[in-house]
């Protein structure tokens, strides 16, 4: 099985997402909906990555 970095997009929406869960849990931020669902929105922006990453193309 061979990787392929991920498209800019993706990694773009991976970051923000995994970034808004840190700031929503270590710097107080408010965002509601990151606020109720930090796990899951964690996993999801990993899940997307690690697709971008075996899913050539994506």
């Amino acid at each position: 099985m061979r990787l392929s970095a991920p498209n800019l997009i993706v990694f773009m929406i991976s970051f923000i997402v995994a970034a808004g869960v840190v700031a929503s849990e270590f710097l107080g931020a408010r965002i509601p909906v990151l606020d109720q669902h930090a796990f899951g929105a964690l996993l999801f922006a990993y899940v997307l990555l690690l697709l971008g990453n075996l899913v050539r193309g994506m």
